[in-house]
C-alpha cells in the first residue's frame, strides 16, 4: 500500500492532474464569489437609483405642496382641474 502512495506521490502525471484538479475547483470557488459580488454591485446600484427617485420625487412634492398653500380654493380648483375625472 504505501508503494503505491509512494508511486502516486512522485509520478509527475498524476502530480500534474492532482494540481490542474485543484487549480480548476479554486478558479471555480472564485469565479463564484465574483459573480455574487458582481450581483450585489448591480443590487446596490438599483437601491441608489431607486433611492434618488424618492428624493426626487419628495423634492418635487414639497415645492409643489409650498405652491399650494398660499393659493385660495379657486385657483387650487383651476389648477388641478386639468387632473381631475369628469
Amino acid at each position: 500500500m504505501s508503494a503505491i502512495l509512494a508511486w502516486l506521490l512522485t509520478n509527475p502525471t498524476v502530480l500534474a492532474i492532482g494540481a490542474g484538479i485543484v487549480g480548476a475547483i479554486g478558479l471555480a470557488f472564485q469565479q463564484r464569489l465574483a459573480g455574487a459580488k458582481a450581483e450585489r454591485n448591480k443590487q446596490a446600484v438599483k437601491e441608489l437609483a431607486a433611492a434618488n427617485d424618492r428624493l426626487e420625487m419628495n423634492r418635487e412634492a414639497t415645492d409643489i405642496e409650498r405652491q399650494t398653500v398660499g393659493q385660495t380654493d379657486d385657483q387650487a380648483r383651476k389648477e388641478a382641474a386639468p387632473w381631475v375625472r369628469k
